[in-house]
């Protein structure tokens, strides 16, 4: 039982932490070019043309 009182407030920082975490990323702009961010990670950078 004295487990829990460590283990509940342990958990609640963990899922603040992860909160202010997701938050901070969709302030930053992370999930703004979903579509962009795939296509660059398709690209193999090889499109530029030979002198």
């Amino acid at each position: 039982m004295s487990n829990l009182l460590i283990l509940i407030p342990v958990a609640l920082f963990m899922g603040g932490l992860g909160l202010a975490a997701f938050l901070w990323s969709l302030k930053s702009g992370q999930y703004e070019d979903l579509d962009g961010a795939a296509w660059r990670a398709l690209d193999d950078g090889n499109d530029k043309p030979e002198a």
